[in-house]
Parts: structure tokens; sequence; C-alpha cells
């Protein structure tokens, strides 16, 4: 191989790193987070208990981003974030269940040591006796008494 090939090679295999490395770091070029995937709390997690319906989980955990038609009784969730350029962090949570029931879970996250406690409801209902009414709006409207039909006028061709 002759002298300037080979120096225009070596120029080149320097220089390729430095020009992603300078793009990388350009100041005051802003970079979006990304975020993808379910977002998974563990509030959410600890909510779980095993022997939860299908329903239930959906409700606290809401749809799985990966369901797979040949495997019903497992669920996926999977979180990703990549903050401004930075190294992208991945989340991830199974839960496998025995037909309708949920037998176990798996991955990054694991369920609270408190015990499931069933809070008081802090909501009232109050049972309100029947309004009765004088007179309905029709009758108020057209100032006759009776019902609505009794107060229409009738008239014969």
């Amino acid at each position: 191989m002759n002298k300037p090939a080979l120096w225009l090679a070596l120029t080149a295999s320097l220089a390729l790193p430095a020009c992603s490395f300078l793009l990388n770091n350009v100041p005051g070029v802003y970079k979006l987070d990304i975020e993808q995937g379910n977002m998974i709390e563990q509030s959410q997690v600890d909510q779980l208990r095993p022997n939860m319906n299908k329903r239930q989980v959906l409700f606290i955990m809401g749809s799985p981003m990966l369901s797979d038609s040949f495997h019903d009784n497992r669920w996926d969730y999977i979180y990703a974030k990549q903050p401004g350029g930075e190294d992208r962090v991945q989340k991830r949570l199974t839960l496998l269940f025995n037909g309708e029931t949920l037998i176990g879970m798996q991955g990054d996250y694991r369920p609270g040591a408190a015990p499931a406690t069933n809070k008081a409801s802090t909501e009232t209902s109050i049972d309100l006796p029947k309004r009765e009414l004088d007179q309905t709006l029709w009758e108020k409207l057209t100032g006759a008494p009776g019902t609505a039909s009794q107060s229409l006028p009738t008239t014969k061709p």
C-alpha cells in the first residue's frame, strides 16, 4: 500500500471518533427526554396481590406493553427512559397468571413488605326523601291544572 493512502486511512480512523464526540457534546443543543412503554411506579406494584383476577390487575397496571397470543398467561410491562442524551435506563415487570388469577411476578420491581390493608372509605351517602312537585313544568307554563295531556286543547274538525 502506498504511503499517502496509509496516512489518509490512519487520519480518517482517528478523526471519525472525534466527530461523534463533538456532535454529542455541542453546547446549547437541547436533547429531549425520551420515555417509552408503561410508566410503572412502585405504588402500583405494591397493590398487586396473589389470586387477583386479570381485570383487577388491568385496573391497577393498565394494558401490558407486550401481550403474546401464544402465552395468554404472561403479561410484560416495559418502561424505558433516556433523559437528555444520557444512557438509556430500562425496567421491566412480568406478571404470570394461571388461568384468570395472578400467581407471580418477575422483573426489576418487588412487592412492598407492608401487608394489604382495606382502608375505610371517607365517602358518605345520603338518602334524600322523594321530592313531590305541586305542578309539572308544563302546568306552570300553561297555567292549566292537571296533567299535560288534560291541559292540551282538543279541537274537532
